[in-house]
């Protein structure tokens, strides 16, 4: 019996995992095809799915994998380059969410501040051009990131799978940011509501865009300037949280 999920615990883990069988494979060395299968379940069941390179999704072992790569590229070097960047996306996004960091990685970023905002805000519009979706889904990790991290703070609790607009529901009204919370108050309303509008949109297009790839319902091709939106928006709102958070409680 394999115990590579026991090996392997955090999602971000399982990931690697995942694309390290993959390389082996393909250039020459030692693989296991129940390892392969059970972490390409494990991911694909995840909410990370829709980053799944598309050679996982079509191979169910391991032997319909090198009957892709054999003929794709000869050297090893190119194989490697090959799932390397295929994979990037789908790391990257596990790894900037709080959910599934590696224990290390979630100890070296334990105080999320305004310099962590901008070097992912820098992180995802570096990839909106070649990677629209991939930047799409981190600048929604990285709101759902700083939420967590306030209602860590905090001591509320949430959901394990709670999506995005329960995370910003919560943290929102634990910074009296929510628009229900000012009903004498129409210019405040409009405008806290606008911005539960802009994170609850942000949400959505990152699940419209995915429903592209797996079942075929929704054919959403995201561009480079949907991607700068919603970067923008998500590190604009990211700084907003951080600094309302910052001004409420800084010092209790």
């Amino acid at each position: 019996m394999s115990n590579i999920l026991r090996d392997l615990p955090t999602l971000y883990d399982k990931a690697q995992g995942l694309q390290n069988v993959l390389i082996s494979r393909a250039t020459g060395g030692d693989s296991n095809d129940t390892d392969y299968v059970i972490l390409r379940k494990t991911i694909l069941e995840s909410k990370f799915s829709t980053l799944v390179p598309d050679f996982v999704r079509h191979a169910r072992d391991l032997n319909q994998f090198w009957q892709m790569i054999k003929y794709k590229y000869d050297s090893y070097a190119e194989r490697r380059v090959y799932i390397y960047s295929e994979f990037q996306s789908l790391i990257e996004a596990i790894e900037f969410d709080k959910s599934g960091m590696s224990p290390a990685f979630e100890k070296s970023i334990e105080v999320i501040n305004s310099s962590y905002i901008d070097n992912m805000w820098k992180k995802a519009i570096e990839r909106k051009a070649n990677d629209p979706e991939g930047a799409i889904t981190l600048s929604r990790s990285l709101i759902e990131s700083v939420c967590k991290h306030i209602l860590d703070l905090e001591h509320v609790s949430y959901g394990k799978n709670a999506d995005l607009s329960e995370l910003y529901k919560s943290t929102s009204e634990l910074l009296k940011m929510s628009a229900s919370q000012y009903e004498a108050n129409l210019i405040f309303r409009q405008i806290l509501g606008g911005c539960s509008g802009i994170v609850n949109g942000l949400g959505l297009l990152r699940n419209n865009v995915g429903d592209a790839h797996g079942q075929g319902v929704i054919n959403v091709q995201p561009k480079p300037r949907h991607a700068e939106l919603s970067v923008n928006l998500a590190g604009s709102m990211s700084h907003f949280l951080l600094s309302s958070y910052e001004e409420s409680y800084k010092g209790k």
